[in-house]
């Protein structure tokens, strides 16, 4: 059944198959990834450039700083209150209850190490006396940014939005 023939012609057929193959996939290679930057010297960049009349130059775009006390100003507490459920994992809103993070009542413009009982990084400490609602704020948005090497770890919460509604919560839990 199997002579040496037989053997002869599949080893054959086998090695036909795989130079085939190589010579495949070299082939391919040349012909989608011509040139040392995979797509040659003529292709820069992918898209296509649409001419607009009356344009001149390239627009640059804007970004808008938005001044922190105009949002606070119109800030919604009750918005603020569905943002707090993040929050409550850590921290509590009871004077005097301190979870995994000290309480918040009270927190705006209360002192940095004000909670009883609670033992604050030394990272928060060094960089800020006094929680105003614009150190609440840039805290919020990036706590690592703010103050490297807190214990607190939260990502930041990036609208300033949704920042200035949170500290206008926290603010009315003391009335």
């Amino acid at each position: 059944m199997f002579d040496t023939m037989t053997m002869t012609k599949a080893l054959g057929g086998f090695c036909g198959a795989f130079l085939i193959f190589l010579l495949g996939g070299w082939a391919a290679e040349t012909i989608y990834h011509g040139g040392e930057g995979g797509h040659g010297d003529e292709h820069h960049a992918q898209g296509y450039l649409i001419e607009v009349e009356g344009a001149e130059g390239e627009a640059e775009a804007v970004v808008e700083e938005v001044d922190f006390a105009t949002v606070l100003a119109s800030a919604s507490a009750e918005e603020g209150e569905g943002l707090w459920r993040n929050c409550r994992s850590c921290h509590a809103i009871e004077n005097g209850v301190n979870g995994t993070g000290p309480s918040l009542y009270g927190i705006v413009d209360r002192p940095v190490s004000a909670a009883d009982g609670f033992n604050y990084s030394g990272a928060l400490v060094a960089v800020a006396d006094v929680w105003t609602a614009e150190n609440l704020n840039s805290f919020l948005e990036n706590p690592k940014g703010f103050a490297p090497g807190t214990a607190m770890g939260y990502n930041g919460m990036r609208k300033v939005e949704d920042r200035a509604n949170l500290i206008a919560y926290l603010d009315s839990l003391d009335d």
